[in-house]
């Protein structure tokens, strides 16, 4: 088979290779041998005039195949994959001269051209000669206006499937011809239109048949050549358009589409804000480099640990860094590339992989989003057999014939642990279970220190004042987050030309992370214009005059996103939440649907976002947290979104319930909202007044209109800290982890 391919590509070549004779004893001219690179393990030989005196033997442009590959070094054309092209662009010849040497020049566009050039004129020059310029007549036009009036000489039935019409010499009449369905059927009607025309037998016309090429032959092979055309030119330029035979093959699409990566730049220097997990992984690195310390105690290294968490938080940065520090080969892979429409390459892939990095050890070895092939088997296959669980079926057989004595590190990041197969997550595969969370304000100030590094501050701003008063007035955010909201404050400061990047424009960036782009060319109604505002109003005095709440930053009425105004709060480094703090949220989440029915006495869909928090808060609390009387200590899981219930895990009657626990909870808050609104009517008119005019109201704006707020709050980085010990993360390591980036001696 592959010799066949190499005849086939031999014989597309246009011109024949003439090279000038050699005169050797015994031996061929490196000067006159070109090696056509064609699939792996074989090499066509294309040998050019020469005399072998010493044999009195004559070879003219003889074929030697051999299975054996060109050694490197030996001629320029043994440079591996892409050699030959790059050779190509080195020797600046024109594609005339490539022709010479043998080489098709598909990547030349004036090549391209001739070829079309040359086969439209082929194409136009077959047509010509096959197409028929005769008139088509049916039957009975036959025999009344020819075979009637004397006309015909003779009939030529061509192929057995039409007749062609011969007129006697000398007849004003051109060629025609007409369909017959069979020659038996064209006979009896000759015969019968003769008798009934009453012709003698000796004036009837001659009837010869005869098989002509019509084209039709040509026609049917042309798909098919055009087809081994295309593959042998597919072939030839491989799925990258590399020019190289040895760039994809049949079996190309069974290997393992693992990356290996090299002196990794990224350190653990640059990863902040998740020390324990930092500390967790650190000891792969300190195994890869010092293996023998946990040896001499009869300790094993974990062979393999899955990175979990939200997305942002820094998996995949993470095992980088590990890479980096191990200064080892790092082998990427996603879970996804594993699952292939061909039934087999799954596993094959794994094997692959797995060899890979056994031939690089030590070495780490990363997959990443490995849900995508990890997921629980037996769900969803119907009984069916699934490429998936075969797959992770192979995945699973690596992992635990794995010799930990390679020293081959397997990492694995998810953002879905909860759907990964058990035998998958068990010891012994993936030994340790890393989650990665978002930072808190220690890890976020800590994040923002790394990520300012590249910025250009302002030499007036401290580095360190700027990364807390940022991590302070960005709860919630994850490395992938701060990362984009310090590009983004660059991206505002050189859009004005700014020399340096200030403060207002991380306050900027924060503000289009958080409620998107600013929209201040977008049209509004001025009655819709004051509802805005008076809405955004009730959102910030229920929050200003209730204890619970969070305190306020910023109201704007400025459209952002796909909303028309938004209050930007600062939360609290919380992770536990009473019943009351609950219900003080979710009237300050009612604050802006209660202010339009207190002063425009009707409702707009401006409250929709407000209105689900304030559901899924209520739901919350009687389904999960145990929070109702009624329903009791009992806790279900709410579904996801997007996730498919079958069936609920309580009765009808309880359903029941929990829908009237949360209507009634819902009801209380927005009538407690109602009274605050009412009591502070003027407060609220006075800051949607405000609003109408500044469109942007801050922190000391609503000091002004409303005075000190009555209850003690939180805002700036070392409030939040204070009593936690220290104001930095803490990045101490363990007495046997102090010299993890340093080789120690074997003992």
């Amino acid at each position: 088979m592959v010799q066949m391919l190499g005849l086939l590509s031999t014989a597309a070549l246009p011109l024949r290779i003439a090279v000038k004779p050699s005169v050797r004893s015994s031996v061929v001219s490196a000067r006159n041998v070109f090696v056509l690179p064609v699939y792996r393990g074989c090499s066509v030989r294309i040998l050019a005039q020469n005399k072998l005196s010493s044999h009195g033997f004559y070879s003219s442009h003889g074929l030697l195949y051999s299975a054996e590959l060109p050694k490197e070094g030996k001629g320029k054309e043994s440079r591996g994959r892409g050699g030959r092209r790059s050779g190509r662009k080195r020797a600046g010849k024109d594609w005339w001269s490539r022709m010479k040497m043998g080489d098709i020049p598909w990547d030349e566009k004036e090549f391209l051209a001739l070829a079309m050039l040359v086969t439209g004129i082929s194409s136009a020059a077959l047509y010509y000669q096959f197409s028929d310029t005769a008139k088509e007549i049916t039957w009975k036009e036959f025999v009344y206006h020819y075979l009637s009036r004397g006309m015909v000489d003779r009939l030529e039935v061509v192929n057995k499937q039409y007749v062609r019409v011969i007129p006697l010499p000398g007849a004003d009449e051109s060629h025609v011809w007409f369909n017959i369905g069979s020659v038996d059927t064209f006979e009896r009607n000759l015969e019968a239109a003769h008798h009934e025309l009453g012709v003698e037998s000796s004036h009837r016309a001659a009837v010869v048949y005869s098989s002509k090429n019509d084209g039709t032959l040509l026609m049917r092979v042309i798909p098919t050549l055009g087809l081994i055309g295309f593959l042998l030119f597919s072939l030839r330029r491989g799925p990258m358009g590399g020019g190289d035979w040895t760039a994809f093959t049949p079996f190309s699409i069974r290997e393992s589409p693992a990356k290996m990566m090299y002196n990794i730049n990224t350190k653990f220097k640059d990863v902040a804000g998740c020390e324990e997990a930092k500390l967790e992984i650190l000891e792969f690195v300190n195994f890869l480099k010092n293996p023998q310390q946990y040896l001499n105690l009869g300790a094993k290294i974990p062979k393999g640990a899955v990175l979990s968490g939200p997305p942002g938080t820094g998996k995949t940065l993470l095992a980088k860094a590990t890479a980096g520090e191990a200064n080892v080969p790092f082998i990427t892979v996603n879970g996804s590339e594993f699952l292939e429409l061909f039934v087999g390459v799954g596993p094959a892939r794994v094997r692959d992989m797995f060899t890979l990095a056994r031939k690089n050890a030590p070495c780490i070895l990363f997959i990443d989003e490995i849900d995508a092939v990890g997921r629980k088997r037996g769900g969803g296959n119907f009984g069916g057999q699934s490429e998936q669980e075969n797959t992770l079926n192979q995945l699973l057989v690596e992992m635990d014939g794995f010799d930990t004595r390679t020293n081959v590190v397997v990492l694995a990041g998810t953002n879905r642990p909860d759907i990964l197969d058990p035998a998958l997550m068990r010891p012994g595969r993936f030994d340790r279970q890393i989650y990665i969370g978002p930072p808190d304000i220690k890890g976020r100030a800590s994040i923002f220190k790394v990520h300012l590094r590249p910025i250009k501050l302002d030499p007036a701003m401290a580095k360190d004042g700027l990364a807390r008063k940022m991590a302070a007035a960005t709860p919630g955010f994850t490395g992938a987050d701060i990362a984009n909201v310090c590009n983004e404050a660059a991206l505002i400061a050189a859009r004005h030309l700014n020399p340096h990047v200030e403060g207002k424009h991380f306050e900027q960036a924060i503000d289009r992370v958080v409620g998107g782009l600013e929209k201040k060319t977008q049209v509004m109604q001025p009655n819709e214009k004051k509802t805005v505002a008076y809405h955004e109003a009730g959102h910030a005095i229920a929050g200003w005059f209730l204890q619970h709440a969070d305190p306020l930053l910023k109201v704007s009425i400025i459209p952002r996103g796909k909303g028309f105004g938004y209050a930007h709060y600062v939360p609290k480094e919380q992770y536990l939440y009473t019943r009351e703090q609950l219900f003080d949220r979710m009237c300050m989440m009612l604050g802006g649907r209660v202010a339009e029915k207190v002063f425009f006495e009707k409702i707009t869909t401006g409250a929709q976002d407000d209105l689900k928090k304030v559901t899924q808060s209520a739901y919350a609390q009687v389904v999960q947290f145990g929070m109702s009387e009624k329903i009791g200590q009992v806790s279900f899981d709410l579904p996801q979104q997007g996730e498919m219930v079958m069936d609920k895990p309580y009765s009808e009657a309880t359903a029941e319930l929990i829908d009237q626990e949360v209507r009634d909870l819902v009801d209380s808050a927005y009538q407690r909202t109602m009274e605050l609104i009412v009591e502070k009517r003027e407060c609220v008119d006075m800051v949607g007044k405000r609003l109408l005019e500044k469109e942007v109201l801050y922190k000391a704006d609503m000091l002004e209109l409303l005075g000190p707020r009555p209850f003690e709050e939180k805002l700036t980085y070392e409030d939040f800290v204070e009593g936690t010990g220290s104001f930095e993360e803490d990045t101490s390591l363990p007495e046997g982890l102090k010299n993890w980036n340093q080789e120690r001696g074997r003992s």
